[in-house]
């Protein structure tokens, strides 16, 4: 399978855009199939049409989905739900999914694979009916809350174990602790033994593919990188990687199976992996930075993996290396959805910072996206770890930072929604007979409420922690981490050395703003009572007088503006909200760090939302992540946005993100680049942890969300992740689009 040409002799640069070309038909095909893709690109392929099932599923957190799967291919169940669960069976079922799946090669690539399916879609359901938590599941609705109960993935590997062992190596390490410890943990270890057959099988098939495709090949240049692949796959097959090419096929085949089977996509420092590789195949003369590019982009077409470059070691010392800058130039040279960040602190290398400004503005695509590492490696230490172990943190998902194969995280799958705690703690204070309502009242209410969902959540936690290894281990990551193999337990379960869990909370500028309309309508100025803004709410701002108490509570000062009564309600919003939820740990003893993100759950927490005091309509969706309100000042100033989620950041060594969006004109101010460097510097220093920026028209974002297909290759930095804002949701696009219209 893949792309032959007319015979010639390419250039790199040449390759690389037929390649991107795939890339665009293989996206046109999946929104064509399946709809609005409101998350990461992915990189799956579709299958061959002959192969393809379309089918309606549920999604993990229950919402209906349309996906693709292998036509006529059926799973093994244990379970009357038609479900499979524990390490033994999902591992042999994946180990199946990995021996039917076909083999994927482009022979203008340099590396073979890509995936077609995600391993979760064939889990229905995902979580065992017969684990069940009444208990929780009144205040879970009541609070709104996103669990995180059955969340999986959401930590990182550290690829370095993989590559020093290689396939052949994990089997041994597996095969020699399977024989320490008890038959009790036998499942366990056939599980990831399945895995690693399955993965071999795979790549086995890839191997004898590539020769198959040679043979017939008339292109010889063609011919020959496919003879190279096929050389390539059947060394990384079992042994560790000796080349930089070999190191990137075998990250591939990683990644490719960590996306396929929970769509994990954490790569970590993608150029301290492969520097050693760079640095041997460079002096022996083997490869030239272009190929080192060449196999670089080869990684970043099949897997929009997490990256992070530039940082510092364990001391303090500033790591970045030309590998640093080689993997932002084949971001720059593909052009695609990718997830890269740039770390940035006073002893890093600031040519690295001012590169990524150059290629925002040069592709305009929300690539890179930038880490003030100074603040979140101080801030993590308050955890109670040192700062020589902080700084081995790095940059794994949307707005969170993990260990590599040390630390189990839950970053970005649990969420406090701060208007529904708002909503209820409201209601309960004017149903109270006996209590006169005020803010006072009003914002005691919230803080018990808040505090009571925080602990729902926590004793959720402790049942997932529980109960997760029986129902869906980890058995990708597990192999590349420190712990699970020797123990014989997964990440969820024990298996790792660290267990950091992170809340995040959503909806700060609605539910701060809300609290300051109330404070200036109705307590200072006293042009509303408490029964006409229930009123209000209850109808949802409609009729005439609907519109005009609406107009008037959203038009006060707003969190963002600097100085206001609304900026003094979000600082307190996340205060209180650290301090809950660092002052113990769950019930089972499991660390919990505050974090402040929605992620696409702006629109879903929104759903099921009243209207909000701050005028915003039943339904609408919750403000975006830690960032005011679009139209939070006339001017827009990025400074004032900068200050203000600098200000809030809730300290403890997860991202609170920044949003900004620039038009492209202002690169053409002299010294543009310049001032957002200075820009981003500014925000770190001020506490600032993480910075998503857009460089986008204005115009051409507005025709593109009329006619998406209109500007099909049209990349937007959507929130924690980049994606063709063609393949979004005509709800996210106009989320993306308001920010873009009022910034």
């Amino acid at each position: 399978m893949g792309t032959t040409i007319a015979p010639a002799v390419l250039t790199i640069n040449e390759r690389i855009d037929c390649l991107r070309e795939s890339k665009l038909r293989h996206t046109r095909e999946k929104q064509q199939i399946i709809g609005a893709m409101d998350y990461d690109d992915w990189a799956v392929i579709p299958p061959p049409a002959e192969m393809r099932d379309v089918v309606n599923i549920m999604g993990p957190s229950g919402e209906p989905i349309t996906d693709i799967l292998f036509q006529g291919f059926t799973l093994e169940s244990n379970h009357a739900s038609g479900g499979f669960f524990g390490p033994a069976i999902v591992g042999r079922n994946y180990r199946k999914l990995l021996e039917f799946h076909p083999p994927y090669i482009d022979p203008l690539g340099s590396l073979a694979g890509g995936y077609m399916v995600n391993f979760f879609s064939y889990r229905q359901p995902h979580w065992n009916p017969d684990l069940k938590y009444d208990h929780l599941t009144e205040e879970q609705e009541k609070y709104g809350l996103v669990t995180g109960i059955g969340g999986v993935q959401h930590l990182c590997q550290d690829l370095a174990l993989g590559l020093e062992l290689g396939w052949k190596g994990i089997l041994a390490k597996i095969r020699k602790y399977r024989s320490i410890n008890s038959t009790e943990k036998s499942e366990f270890y056939d599980g990831l033994e399945d895995v690693v057959l399955g993965m071999q099988n795979w790549i086995r098939r890839h191997t004898q593919e590539a020769r198959r495709l040679a043979e017939s090949e008339q292109n010889e240049q063609l011919r020959q990188n496919l003879l190279d692949m096929a050389s390539v796959n059947e060394w990384v097959e079992s042994s560790p990687p000796r080349s930089f090419r070999e190191a990137c096929q075998w990250i591939l085949w990683f990644q490719l199976a960590a996306r396929m089977y929970d769509n994990s996509g954490s790569l970590g420092r993608l150029d301290l992996y492969l520097l050693p590789y760079y640095e041997k195949d460079k002096e022996e003369g083997k490869l030239t930075d272009e190929e080192a590019v060449f196999h670089i982009a080869g990684i970043l077409l099949r897997e929009t993996g997490y990256i992070h470059l530039g940082g510092y070691d364990e001391d303090g010392k500033d790591n970045t290396n030309p590998l640093s800058f080689l993997v932002l130039e084949a971001v720059h040279r593909l052009k695609i959805p990718a997830n890269i960040a740039v770390g940035v602190g006073k002893g890093i290398n600031r040519e690295l910072l001012k590169r990524g400004v150059e290629i925002l503005f040069e592709d305009k695509l929300g690539i890179p996206k930038f880490l003030g590492l100074d603040t979140l490696y101080s801030d993590f230490t308050k955890n109670g770890y040192p700062l020589e172990l902080a700084r081995t943190r790095i940059y794994a998902g949307c707005h969170w930072f993990a260990i590599p194969g040390r630390e189990y995280g839950m970053n970005d799958l649990i969420k406090v929604n701060f208007a529904k705690i708002f909503a209820v703690a409201l209601r309960d204070m004017l149903a109270d007979a006996k209590l006169e309502p005020s803010m006072e009242a009003l914002w005691a209410r919230y803080e018990k409420h808040l505090r009571r969902a925080i602990e729902v959540l926590a004793e959720g936690l402790d049942f997932h922690m529980e109960k997760m290894h029986t129902v869906f281990p980890e058995l990708v990551i597990d192999l590349l981490c420190y712990g699970p193999i020797e123990k014989g337990l997964d990440v969820s379960q024990g298996g790792v050395e660290f267990y950091n869990l992170c809340i995040d909370g959503a909806a700060l500028a609605t539910t701060a703003d809300s609290f300051a309309a109330i404070e200036q309508r109705i307590e200072q100025e006293e042009r509303m009572s408490w029964n006409d803004l229930m009123e209000q709410l209850d109808n949802n701002w409609q009729g005439p007088q609907g519109l005009k108490t609406r107009a008037m509570m959203r038009s006060i000062e707003r969190y963002g503006s600097g100085g206001s009564q609304a900026d003094a309600h979000a600082l307190r919003i996340v205060e209180t909200f650290s301090k809950i939820v660092r002052e113990k740990p769950t019930p089972a003893g499991h660390n919990m760090i505050p974090g402040l993100f929605s992620w696409a759950s702006t629109i879903s927490l929104g759903k099921k939302l009243e209207a909000s005091p701050n005028g915003r309509y039943a339904g609408a969706p919750i403000s975006f992540g830690c960032n005011p309100d679009p139209g939070f000042r006339r001017d827009g100033a990025l400074t004032a946005l900068a200050q203000a989620v600098a200000a809030i950041q809730p300290g403890y060594g997860n991202p609170a993100p920044l949003q900004i969006e620039v038009d492209p004109g202002f690169s053409k101010d002299e010294g543009g680049v310049e001032k957002i460097c200075v820009l981003l510097e500014t925000h770190f220093e001020l506490g600032g942890t993480e910075i998503n920026i857009n460089i986008l028209d204005k115009q051409k974002v507005l025709e593109a969300h009329q006619d998406p297909a209109k500007y099909p290759d049209l990349v937007v930095r959507v929130t924690g992740f980049s994606a063709y804002f063609a393949s979004l949701s005509e709800e996210m696009r106009e989320i993306v689009v308001n920010r873009i219209i009022s910034e």
